[in-house]
């Protein structure tokens, strides 16, 4: 409630101090089109608004005039089309939609102290979720499906230590934001090539991560000029208790839910950049007359939850649930490793924009008490396709998750107690995604998507089959996105 207090005073402070700078005269290097990258530009083309990063600019001098306050403002909206085309659970389409509004507070300049920043997010999520009513698959189509609200998402501090190598952020957060995330498999519209299918089928409600957040702790420093470590623990169960409702965003609606319950959640994660450029630099030290080497980043981490764990087949007397009918046994909480790689690994010349880059991920948990046992993803991407196509990007991705040992001895037990020796045991799927992103302007993208997925659901049983023993068909997705930035 302090920090709470303190963030609302500054913020607050920042915001008064904004509005009476705003009357000032604005310098005109504040203003977008003083930037240098766009009066360079030939005179046939177009300048001002087309050019500059977000399409209100400087919103007619409150952005800069927040700024020196000390205070940020971003807001984008994603829209996006989905449409089923063969296979799944139903042919046809639905539109989903992403607005995100964000307010950063630099304490410094806003009159505080040094090295501290606050952080507030704010999502409104809008549309349908395509994949559950179209699809079935355990790697949803897109990254931004969730259950239509308006919530919040994020509200966190963050202190610098010991100059920029150490610093300490608290509050409501969203690890996908910071752990297990690829550079590269961040250019793909599936849901897994972000926050990955382990922790989103395993942890209650799938974790503190998008739409969701959870209340907790995250140190971060930095090893030498190579290596970087992070840390942190949060609220095991970000809704409270997600084994209340099938659908638990539902028990946190509106982001307000700050729950403390669930068990303790530890995650950890060792990173090592190699030909990275350091803080402010523009490219990567090299010694003098020596080729730039390729930039890269490779990350090995773990999760940690202290609550029971259920177990997905058998009873506290170890014989099938199905088949008793009594409760799971319970495990001594629950545990994931995994391991993250980006690499570019051409590039024709040294300021060349076109780059080829690879990236992989893969994640494994104990096959007796988790649904899905292992996922992995892996890629190639293509910055800069085309000649004066500097910022677009292409790439083709394949998922792959495995259900645990334990559930899909579960799914032949069902089969055995409901005298069906013909339903579906559950295996595996494996998703593929070709995607292009084009950059129309700074401040707005599009992309096309192709998706397709093999044994949808990992071979599970067709809800629109009343015998329960048709797999849903393998399906094929098409997706047209759009970003804007404000």
């Amino acid at each position: 409630m302090l920090a709470g207090a303190v963030a609302a005073s500054l913020l607050l402070s920042g915001l008064a101090r904004a509005a009476d700078n705003a009357d000032a005269e604005t310098n005109p290097a504040d203003q977008p089109e003083a930037d240098q990258a766009i009066t360079a530009k030939p005179d046939h083309q177009w300048t001002g608004w087309w050019n500059r990063s977000t399409l209100l600019g400087d919103m007619g001098g409150l952005r800069s005039a927040l700024g020196r306050a000390g205070v940020t403002l971003g807001l984008s909206e994603t829209s996006q089309y989905l449409r089923n085309v063969s296979g799944g659970l139903n042919y046809g389409g639905d539109y989903e939609g992403l607005a995100t509004l964000t307010l950063g507070l630099d304490t410094q300049r806003a009159g505080g102290w040094e090295g501290g920043s606050f952080n507030l997010s704010v999502l409104d999520i809008h549309g349908k979720a395509f994949s559950a009513e179209h699809v079935g698959s355990i790697q949803t189509a897109s990254g931004i499906e969730a259950d239509r609200a308006t919530r919040l998402w994020e509200a966190w501090y963050q202190q610098q230590l010991n100059g920029d190598r150490l610093d300490l952020k608290i509050g409501q957060q969203s690890l996908d934001q910071e752990f297990m995330v690829s550079q590269y498999g961040g250019l793909f519209m599936g849901t897994m090539f972000g926050w990955a299918a382990v922790p989103s089928a395993d942890l209650p409600a799938g974790g503190p991560a998008y739409p969701l957040s959870g209340l907790g702790l995250r140190l971060r420093g930095k090893i030498g000029d190579n290596f970087t470590l992070l840390g942190g623990v949060f609220a095991g169960d970000p809704t409270r208790d997600a084994t209340q409702n099938p659908d638990p965003q539902q028990l946190n609606k509106y982001g307000t839910t700050f729950s403390r319950h669930g068990g303790a959640l530890f995650i950890g994660e060792l990173q090592y950049g190699r030909n990275l450029p350091s803080n402010g630099a523009l490219e990567a030290p090299q010694a003098k007359g020596s080729q730039p080497g390729l930039p890269g980043t490779y990350k090995l981490g773990f999760w940690y939850l202290n609550q029971k764990t259920a177990d997905t087949r058998l009873d506290a007397d170890g014989q099938p649930m199905a088949i008793s009918g009594n409760p799971a046994m319970q495990h001594a909480g629950n545990y994931s490793i995994y391991a993250v790689a980006d690499q570019t690994v051409w590039r024709p010349s040294e300021d060349s924009s076109l780059t080829l880059n690879l990236f992989g991920r893969v994640m494994a948990a104990p096959g007796d008490r988790n649904p899905i046992s292992l996922s992995a993803n892996a890629g190639i991407t293509l910055t800069a396709p085309f000649a004066g196509r500097d910022n677009d990007s292409a790439g083709l991705a394949l998922g792959y998750v495995k259900v645990g040992n334990h559930a899909a001895g579960a799914d032949r037990d069902n089969g055995i107690a409901s005298g069906n020796s013909l339903y579906p045991v559950r295996s595996d799927e494996i998703q593929a995604e070709a995607t292009y992103l084009y950059q129309l302007t700074p401040w707005w993208q599009w992309q096309a998507d192709l998706q397709y997925v093999r044994n949808v659901g990992a071979g599970a049983v067709s809800p629109n089959d009343p015998n329960q023993i048709q797999k849903i068909p393998n399906n094929w997705v098409l997706g047209l996105k759009t970003t804007i930035t404000f």
